[in-house]
């Protein structure tokens, strides 16, 4: 299993390949605000757990596992984005809170996310009604 910090890189470059088609050091460790050294030793760790295949200056390329670990961290951040955006949180905060809980949680938990979520989504309704409920109890605070 990979770690939090592993699981961060891997879903960062993940999703530079999907978007930019690339991913390098540079671009990882500004998105991830630490040092390209700390990226260096990462994906040398990734290489070596099989993850990706890192050859210096050449670029990094994930493996068909850690395109799979990929593509599943980064549907498991945007399934929880998209709970805390119908659950009402702030916009501002919701990067920093599915950060906070993404690693944490099991499978079976996050099935029950993936079941409540599309019980909201399902029918819009329910969404603003939730809202509304939300409103009431932020009026009678």
């Amino acid at each position: 299993m990979p770690t939090p910090s592993m699981e961060d890189y891997i879903e960062q470059i993940y999703l530079l390949i999907k978007t930019k088609g690339y991913a390098r050091v540079s671009s990882i460790a500004e998105i991830l605000g630490v040092q390209p050294s700390s990226v260096t030793k990462m994906v040398q760790k990734l290489d070596q757990e099989g993850y990706l295949i890192y050859e210096k200056y050449r670029g990094i390329i994930l493996t068909p596992f850690g395109q799979k670990t990929g593509k599943h961290l980064l549907y498991r951040h945007e399934l929880l984005e998209s709970l805390f955006h119908i659950i009402g949180v702030e916009e501002d905060n919701i990067y920093e809170e599915v950060e906070g809980i993404e690693h944490h949680l099991s499978p079976k938990t996050l099935d029950r996310i993936i079941d409540l979520v599309q019980f909201f989504q399902e029918d819009e309704q329910r969404i603003r009604d939730l809202q509304e409920i939300q409103r009431k109890n932020n009026s009678e605070q």
